[in-house]
């Protein structure tokens, strides 16, 4: 049995492979990351492997692994890969799957399909992740209409950044979604204040209890 959770962001380099990170740690799970595109720096799944604890084995690899770091639709065609959402089929595991897609909801896997496709079938409880800082209240507000307009569960809302405490109470009360908390910027970036940072800030209870 495989109790998953989707993790999304609002946009691209919000910080949602740290978030990633850090629950898989703490809930002793598995993490996946089906399609990677970008391979000269260190991978997302390399950084989870890195910050969450998991033991060797608990971060899955990739379905596909894309070379350039743009959009999946276009890395892939420059690869001359073609992206099949039917093998992006969910693992059965024994514990809980921290699952990232790449960048936001709206992001193509090829010309017919986006991410926000593959998370409705699915139907998978998500967490989405959203910055702080300026901008943060149209993009999420956004995001959380996309997916209630597919049914897509939403666990909560995660802010990442310094506080911003009018932006956040404003998406929460205009949207209805809770806040599960916020991960600050952490200097340093490390295993251990990582998972300090989880403890310290967040409900995890709604996500442990849906698992």
């Amino acid at each position: 049995m495989t109790a998953g959770i989707v993790i999304t962001g609002t946009d691209t380099g919000i910080g949602k492979t740290v978030f990633s990170a850090g629950l898989a740690g703490v809930l002793d799970g598995f993490y996946w990351k089906p399609v990677q595109s970008g391979l000269d720096e260190e991978t997302d799944s390399e950084v989870v492997a890195r910050l969450s604890g998991l033991p060797a084995g608990r971060v899955l690899p990739e379905v596909y692994r894309l070379r350039a770091p743009l959009s999946p639709h276009r890395s892939a065609e420059i690869d001359d890969v073609a992206i099949e959402a039917a093998k992006l089929s969910l693992p059965h595991l024994p514990g809980p799957l921290i699952i990232e897609g790449a960048g936001g909801l709206m992001v193509p896997l090829n010309r017919q399909t986006k991410f926000i496709d593959v998370f409705r079938e699915w139907q998978l409880p998500v967490i989405l992740c959203a910055r702080t800082a300026l901008g943060t209240i149209n993009h999420t507000l956004l995001s959380i209409e996309a997916l209630r307009a597919r049914s897509i569960p939403l666990l909560g809302i995660v802010f990442i950044g310094k506080e911003m405490a009018d932006n956040q109470r404003t998406i929460t009360e205009f949207s209805g979604v809770p806040q599960l908390g916020r991960l600050p910027f952490l200097n340093p970036l490390t295993d251990e204040t990582l998972k300090d940072a989880m403890i310290a800030n967040f409900d995890l209870a709604p996500v442990a209890g849906d698992q």
